[in-house]
Parts: C-alpha cells; structure tokens; sequence
C-alpha cells in the first residue's frame, strides 16, 4: 500500500506536552483496561514516567493543533516495565493509591500485571512490542491508524528489531482483522485480567510496508530525558 505523504506530515513523536491529551484517547478508546480503571491521574502519571525511559517509543497524529490519535510501545517491552517501576515509583505511587482507593477491584488485576510477560510469551524472545493505540472515531476508515503502525514499525526496524509483538483479545475482531492484514501470524492465547488474548507476531525485514524510498520516517525524542 503507497504511503499517504499528507498522513505522515501530521505523525511526529510524542513529547510531554501531548500526555493529557494521550491519556484522555487511552480512557476513550480502553476505558475497561487496568490503567484506564486507576483513574485520569494515575494515567497522565503513567505516560509522563513512560517519556522519560529509553524503551518506551510513542508517536502522535496531530490536525489542527489536535492530537487526534497515538501509537505507544517499547523497544523492550519487559525492560520497560522494570524501569519505570524501579525509577518512576516515587512519582507513581500518589496517583496509584488515589486510584485504588476510588477503584479497589483494580487490586487483583493489578498484583497480576507482572505475570503478563510470562503469559504472553510466543515461545522465543521478542522484546519489542506495541503496547496501546487509539484514535477518534472519525479517523476509522482514513488510513491514518496505517500509517501511524508504519512509523512505528520502521523505527523498530532501523534500531535492528527483526520481529515486533501485538497482544489483543480475542474477541477483538476489528483489531483481529487489522493485524492479519498486516501479515501478523497468531502465536498463541493465554489468559489475562479474565479475557482471553492472542499474541501476534510481526517479522519486519522485507516487509512490503515499510520500505522507505522518501527517506526516514519522523525523529524519536522518546530516548531523551524529559522535564517532570
């Protein structure tokens, strides 16, 4: 599929200026989901830590001075997650209590989230993962969620990642039928959080998608320190 050159103008990397507004498409578009459930605080907590370590790699789709969309994942998904517990839970904690407390179903689910690297495991190391995506409903159908993966996909690409993993339930059937369409082949299903999920794996060299005659796609901030 061509690149869409107007769509791609319009993708940059996430910066901390766009947290709030990250955080409020995560609440829309997973609203169900463990973070989502902690509380609008706790998140914006969460995507302001995530910024500030060298795994984490996020993109944003912006029109008219909006973010209207984003793709948020990690050149190591498990290394990630160590950090940002180790380093950012000072920073975390507040928010984290406040939401417990507005939410104590949350606690179960959340003494589990650590189990999850084990559980989705395909049976052979893939650090690099896409972790969160959402857009504004008005976006469906205008290739931009395409384009945005495709970013995504080739920094991994340039950073020497031969392989990129997808978690989603399987019940998801719009998701479901967009990785397949990618060439995303199922690797298996696990249970977590009580829904039944699916790993897709992605191999990225040759990948007919992400060839890039015009040059490389937009610049990552994501491995710099950021203020708060």
């Amino acid at each position: 599929m061509p690149e869409d050159a107007r769509i791609l103008a319009r993708i940059r990397a996430m910066g901390q200026e766009d947290v709030p507004a990250v955080s409020d498409l995560h609440r829309a578009a997973m609203g169900r989901s463990l973070w989502a459930r902690l509380g609008p605080a706790f998140l914006r907590a969460l995507y302001s830590e995530l910024l500030h370590q060298p795994p984490f790699l996020a993109f944003v789709y912006v029109q008219d001075g909006r973010v209207l969309g984003f793709i948020a994942g990690a050149t190591d998904s498990k290394g990630l997650f160590s950090r940002t517990l180790l380093g950012g839970w000072s920073r975390l904690l507040g928010p984290l209590l406040r939401g417990l407390l507005a939410s104590p179903s949350t606690i179960v689910p959340l003494l589990a989230t650590p189990l999850y690297f084990a559980r989705s495991h395909p049976g052979d190391e893939i650090p690099a993962e896409s972790l969160f995506c959402s857009f504004v409903p008005e976006l469906r159908g205008t290739r931009v969620s395409g384009e945005i993966n495709r970013v995504f996909f080739r920094h991994l690409l340039a950073q020497g990642h031969q392989r990129v993993k997808i978690t989603t339930e399987v019940d998801n059937q719009g998701a479901n039928r967009q990785l397949m369409s990618w060439g995303f082949r199922a690797r298996g299903r696990f249970r977590f959080y009580g829904k039944t999920m699916v790993t897709y794996v992605l191999d990225l060299p040759g990948h007919p998608r992400l060839s890039s005659p015009d040059g490389p796609s937009p610049g990552t901030r994501q491995g710099q320190k950021k203020p708060g």
